[in-house]
């Protein structure tokens, strides 16, 4: 909640791709974002 608060761009999303960079939310995340970042590799 602080990090909304803060002002980034948030996206409540399982994966979010930026240019080279990969995020996630949680550890449950973890298969989806290992697909995106394999993509990038």
């Amino acid at each position: 909640m602080d990090l909304k608060n803060a002002g980034p761009d948030f996206k409540d999303k399982m994966v979010v791709v930026d240019d080279k960079m990969v995020t996630s939310r949680t550890p449950a995340d973890l298969p989806v974002f290992m697909r995106e970042t394999l993509k990038l590799l």
